[in-house]
């Protein structure tokens, strides 16, 4: 049974910085790419950032250069460090178990994490 558990949102202020984790369980971890997807209120669930089993790195234009994906596959989780946050980054965030890259777009195909709230507000 896949579980998955993240943390480390929160309320902050445009400019600052925050550090998501999602930790995986019941999958072999090191094998998948894993990637953080984001949903603001109204609008579709949208890529943020992936990493593939090798470490390799593919973000969304509206954060790139601010957020950062990274891996520790000993502790089975996955991290975005965000910076420079803006109000438009405000939004539930999620991280999926297995993300690919198929007909030339990424898909996702594992489980989906219970999300993260992050807003971005003075």
């Amino acid at each position: 049974q896949v579980q998955l558990v993240e943390s480390g949102g929160g309320l902050v202020q445009p400019g600052g910085s925050l550090r998501l984790s999602c930790a995986a369980s019941g999958i072999i971890f090191s094998i998948n790419g894993m990637g953080w997807y984001r949903q603001a209120t109204g609008k579709q669930r949208e890529l943020v950032a992936v990493i593939t089993s090798g470490g390799a790195t593919n973000y969304g234009d509206s954060v790139k250069g601010r957020f950062t994906i990274s891996r520790d596959n000993a502790k089975n989780t996955v991290y975005l460090q965000m910076n420079s946050l803006k109000p438009e980054d405000t939004a539930v965030y999620y991280c999926n178990t297995d993300v690919r890259y198929v007909h030339y777009r990424w898909g996702t195909f594992g489980s989906w994490g219970q999300g993260t709230q992050v807003t971005v507000s003075s």
